[in-house]
């Protein structure tokens, strides 16, 4: 009987691996499209010294002997070991089952690590849950740590939708059955545009995973998906690795043809950003506040990563407004779109460098003047 199907084995090897024997993390690099850099990890779990070596056999297993919790526990516990010695502005992804969020030892997980900034949880999208308003005390206490969540392989089953609309992720990962010669294949180039339009409303990055092919990236570099991974770009590794060369020279390739094509992109937001004060503590807006030109206050993390707008001097606490993130060098046609999709789309955009940190603000009045004028010039 194949090692994978034997019950005999299976107690004794998860309840060792549980415990962290013979389980280890590999990081795969995940890339900024436009600039050809790596600017994140994904951790994957690998197992040696068994004889089974594939982590999908692994999963299933604690699943159907009740152990799944420990597992993961255990696998993010590897993933976590080298966090400490990240490059920096890169984030670290780690996937964990919806199923076991509320158990104990997941969180217990969390608590060792503390502070979460940088670290963005992986959902996997083929869970089955019923009512995602049960794990919302567990997604808050990820989320107040300072976690982004993420979608993984958006795209494989039919509550999708369902599910990035109760999330609202911070990332969506597209299912690798999407990308898999997308180049030749225009119905996979028009979902994944849908999906793009989609994330790009809520404000969510947009992963293509699975990229094995310079045809792949590049049409998937041509459709403006913002982030990738796959064997192409970068293979699992020890940390840190770097992006593989041939994909390097792909997209640096495809830069300069881009740029050669014609500099004239249109107007972005680089061009109409304000400069208000900067504080790392929303008590220190009062300070700020006392100068009676200032009427806006941009909250800012230790990394330099915006967090919110504050912008009530008369409140004995100022007012904290979560903001929506956009890089600085997005079209203001873009931007505009995705303004008014929020609730409150009347708050300034903060706007990001390609490491997620802050540059400045566009005021809504100067994004539609600037649409406006945009549109001056282009009608007969």
């Amino acid at each position: 009987m194949p090692a994978e199907e034997s019950p005999a084995d299976w107690p004794r090897m998860l309840r060792a691996a549980a415990a962290g024997h013979g389980l280890h993390a590999v990081y795969q690099p995940i890339i900024d499209v436009a600039r050809g850099v790596g600017v994140g990890y994904e951790a994957l779990t690998r197992f040696v010294g068994y004889p089974v070596r594939s982590p999908e056999p692994w999963f299933a297993a604690a699943h159907e002997h009740g152990l799944s919790a420990e597992l993961q526990a255990a696998a993010l516990r590897a993933a976590f070991a080298h966090r400490a010695s990240l490059p920096p502005n890169c984030f670290l992804t780690v996937n964990v089952g919806p199923e076991v969020l509320d158990a104990g030892v997941v969180r217990a997980v969390w608590r060792e690590q503390g502070d979460l900034r940088g670290v963005i949880v992986e959902l996997p999208e083929h869970v089955v849950i019923d009512d995602w308003r049960a794990l919302e005390p567990d997604l808050n206490r990820l989320r107040s740590a300072g976690a982004l969540l993420a979608v993984d392989d958006a795209g494989s089953g039919y509550a999708g939708l369902t599910r990035l609309l109760a999330l609202r992720p911070a990332m969506i990962k597209l299912d690798r059955a999407l990308i898999v010669d997308i180049d030749h294949d225009e119905a996979k180039r028009a979902l994944v545009e849908m999906v793009g339009t989609f994330a790009g409303r809520i404000d969510a990055w947009l992963l293509a995973e699975g990229i094995e092919r310079a045809g792949e990236l590049t049409t998937l570099a041509d459709l403006g998906v913002p982030l990738a991974q796959g064997y192409f770009l970068g293979r699992p590794a020890a940390p840190w690795a770097a992006v593989e060369f041939e994909a390097a020279r792909t997209l640096g390739t495809r830069a300069r043809i881009s740029a050669a094509a014609g500099s004239g992109a249109g107007d972005t937001l680089r061009r109409h950003l304000d400069h208000p004060p900067v504080v790392t503590d929303a008590a220190m807006a009062a300070a700020a506040f006392d100068d009676a030109a200032v009427d806006l206050v941009v909250l800012c993390d230790d990394q330099q990563r915006p967090i919110a707008t504050l912008d009530d001097r008369s409140a004995p606490v100022p007012v904290v407004t979560p903001g929506m993130r956009i890089n600085v060098d997005s079209p203001v046609a873009e931007a505009a779109l995705r303004a008014i999709t929020r609730t409150d789309w009347a708050q300034p955009l903060l706007c990001t460098d390609n490491a997620g940190r802050y540059v400045g603000v566009v005021r809504i009045p100067r994004l539609i003047h600037a649409v406006s004028t945009a549109a001056d010039q282009v009608t007969p």
